[in-house]
């Protein structure tokens, strides 16, 4: 055995005796720590959270449409998060600006789908979240036009739709984050793309406003503030 050849063969007792120390174990109750993976103790169900949007309010209050809009989310192993949305959408948009027109509506919407909790300290009191969710409403709209000219009798008359049944459904890519401030109680904001997928606005075209979706276009961005409440 050459000289180099003792020099590893000591370094090499050295560093696992030095290891053996520092786990205060026998070398069999070492290698078991060393190669054993740990098992999450946290349960596979962590309860559900009720939550209320405050963004769609504020926009009732400030403009002509808005949301009422609720959520039940159940909580797997803080990570995954099915999710169900009920909402209501209203509109009351009068004399558009290039139309003419006013459109009313006021039906319910719901989504469902999975957000993820993305952050690496998945059992913390925060949450960073990615997820989808599929939409569906299907509503009535009133489209009118006030002192429209008639050629024939020389005056301004009325034109419109009543009752007019539409629908849409779609799809929402969803990026968040909670915030747990005191108890159960958490703060959340979300910013959402929107994908029309399939749509029927009846038999005069485009309506203005669809539930839950917003202004009526091929997609859409928007944003949630919540208020969450953990069970």
């Amino acid at each position: 055995m050459t000289q180099r050849q003792s020099i590893s063969i000591f370094i090499s007792t050295l560093t696992f005796s030095l290891l053996l120390l520092t786990l205060g174990t026998t070398p069999a109750a070492a290698q078991s720590k060393l190669f054993r993976l740990e098992k999450d103790s946290i349960p596979f169900f962590r309860g559900f959270a009720v939550s209320v949007d405050l963004v769609g309010p504020a926009m009732m209050m400030l403009s002509d449409h808005g949301e009422y809009e609720g959520a039940l989310r159940i909580n797997l192993h803080d990570q995954w998060f099915p999710i169900v949305e009920l909402g209501l959408g209203r509109a009351n948009h009068e004399n558009d600006e290039v139309t003419g027109l006013t459109y009313k509506t006021s039906a319910p919407y719901f989504r469902v789908g999975m957000d993820w909790n993305i952050i690496k300290k998945k059992h913390g009191p925060n949450r960073l979240y990615a997820g989808f969710r599929y939409a569906f409403t299907s509503y009535k709209v009133d489209i009118i036009r006030d002192n429209l000219p008639d050629p024939v009798w020389i005056s301004k008359t009325q034109f419109g739709v009543q009752d007019m049944g539409c629908s849409m459904h779609w799809l929402e890519a969803v990026f968040g984050i909670d915030a747990k401030i005191f108890g159960p109680l958490h703060l959340g904001w979300s910013v959402r793309y929107k994908r029309r997928l399939v749509h029927n606005d009846g038999e005069v075209g485009n309506t203005w406003y669809v539930p839950g979706f917003g202004i009526n276009d091929k997609d859409n961005l928007a944003a949630n503030f919540n208020v969450i409440i953990d069970i």
